[in-house]
This record gives C-alpha cells, structure tokens and sequence, in this order.
C-alpha cells in the first residue's frame, strides 16, 4: 500500500471510531465524510435536539502535499499522537488548526 492511501486508511479509521464512540441520539447523527478524489474527511454532527439545531464539525482532516492536515479537533484525544503512535512521522502531520508561525514551536510539520 503506498503511503497516500495509508494514511487515508489511517484518518478514516480515527474518524470512524470516533463516530462510533459518540452518543448519537435518535435526532442528531454522527456523519462521516469522506472524500478520497480531493482528500478531504470529517466527522460532523447532524439533527435536532429539542427546537435546536445540531450541526457541526468534530474532527476535520485533509491531506496534501503528501501530510495529513489536521484542521480542527473537537475531541480529547490528540490525534496526531495517535497518528505518529500508527506510524505516520511527525514531518508529515501538520497541526493545520495553528497558524504558521505557531506550527514552528510544534512537534510537527510547519505546512
């Protein structure tokens, strides 16, 4: 498997358990997106609690440039170290949700 699709392997399978960790209820879903052509996966939330309207992302990941973009992260779980603990080295994962200049004091890629 080339690097590329293992680490979609890898996002999808974050998200995926992340979407089956939640508590959806009967009017608000978990909905994963996936989109291998432009390589953009998120977890949103979807429905209606009560007169309120639930809609929002939990997780976002992009890859480009041959890194995974962490762009936003709605959980505790620090993703990036689970991303490195798969295998995936630190250079190729970019805490997208920091600006650049933030990303240089990371442990990770700057962009």
């Amino acid at each position: 498997m080339d690097k590329l699709e293992q680490y979609r392997q890898f996002v999808k399978e974050i998200l995926t358990e992340h979407a089956q960790l939640s508590t959806p209820t009967n009017t608000v879903k978990a909905e994963l997106i996936f989109d291998e052509k432009h390589d953009h996966y998120q977890l949103t939330y979807v429905g209606w609690q009560g007169n309120k309207r639930v809609f929002g992302p939990v997780m976002h990941c992009d890859i480009k440039d041959d890194k995974i973009w962490i762009q936003y992260n709605g959980t505790e779980e620090s993703v990036a170290q689970r991303l490195v603990e798969m295998g995936v080295p630190n250079s190729d994962i970019v805490i997208g949700f920091h600006s650049a200049f933030k990303r240089q004091f990371t442990l990770y890629a700057v962009g």
